[in-house]
């Protein structure tokens, strides 16, 4: 006698700038730490820093795309960590017009180390609430057989650390793209992966797929690709209950502020996109399914569950 088939969801967020933002403005941060260092004989103004550092970002992310992960898997780069401290070396150099300009020791580790934690980011305000009402909702709703959450973010590993330390728990599954995501060296501390232990219920994001890990950065369809992958082997590990995952018919939603990475990369790999407008300042499409605020969020979603 064949089995009903189960419906279970997967949904997953953007981080940046969807779920947490800059506390302070980057320039005003880079610039302080810099005084406080003494790089200069004069103080450093933020306005300096503007220009230099987006300069600094495109030409590092051109030489050493989705932070040299190429490079990395050949034992040619160091990874996320060189990655940003050319970054913030060019940044200075550039502000200061000084191409050999070198860093005071420290000056490096601490801007990164105030960029992995809420030192450097905040949650949107509504971004709390949200999830103390999803994972209400996960546990009352009774159209999906589970409800899976996570991370897709063209990001290195921090962005785990940064979304821990502004309060949101975390699950520790990870991307299995081409190797372990442990073997590559990141921010993270690597770690064995119990993915018994991970249930759907205690946690806000049961897991991570940054594009460093997982290969791609969005929109190619790669990353969502291994988002799907681990959800299966998240639902096979699973423990405390059993899921034929032959048997099961997806409802997978991705959101986030980035219409070609987010809404349209999502939408190209067989996903629901729902792009996330804060500034109200959308005016494409009608057709996209645009929310201003994550406490738009739970109709959609209770709508794609009846649908």
């Amino acid at each position: 006698m064949a089995h009903a088939r189960q419906r279970c969801l997967l949904i997953t967020f953007d981080a940046f700038a969807t779920l947490f933002h800059p506390l302070h403005p980057i320039p005003e941060i880079y610039a302080s730490v810099a005084n406080s260092y003494r790089l200069s004989g004069t103080p450093i103004a933020p306005a300096a820093l503007q220009t230099a550092f987006k300069k600094a970002y495109k030409a590092e992310s051109k030489a050493y795309p989705n932070y040299g992960r190429e490079m990395v898997l050949r034992g040619e780069y160091g990874g996320p960590k060189q990655w940003w401290t050319g970054v913030i070396k060019s940044t200075f150099a550039n502000a200061l017009d000084k191409p050999d300009l070198q860093l005071p020791g420290g000056m490096v580790d601490r801007l990164i180390e105030i960029y992995a934690s809420k030192e450097g980011y905040a949650l949107y305000e509504e971004v709390r609430p949200f999830f103390d009402q999803l994972r209400e909702y996960k546990t009352q709703q009774p159209v999906f057989d589970c409800i899976v959450t996570g991370i897709i973010s063209n990001s290195d590993d921090r962005v785990s650390t940064v979304l821990r330390s502004l309060g949101l728990s975390v699950g520790r599954a990870r991307a299995d793209e081409d190797r372990s995501s442990t073997l590559l060296p990141g921010f993270e501390e690597a770690t064995t992966t119990n993915l018994e232990e991970e249930g759907f219920y205690s946690k806000d994001l049961n897991m991570v797929i940054t594009s460093y890990e997982a290969g791609q950065e969005k929109p190619n369809r790669l990353i969502f690709d291994v988002a799907a992958r681990q959800v299966n082997r998240l639902l096979g590990a699973a423990k405390w209950t059993q899921y034929d995952l032959d048997n099961i018919d997806w409802t997978r939603i991705h959101v986030g502020d980035d219409f070609a990475k987010d809404y349209q990369g999502a939408t190209d790999a067989g996903w629901h996109g729902i792009l996330l407008d804060r500034d109200n300042t959308f005016t494409d499409s009608s057709d996209v399914e645009v929310i201003n605020s994550l406490e738009a969020l739970l109709p959609k979603i209770q709508r794609h569950a009846t649908s």
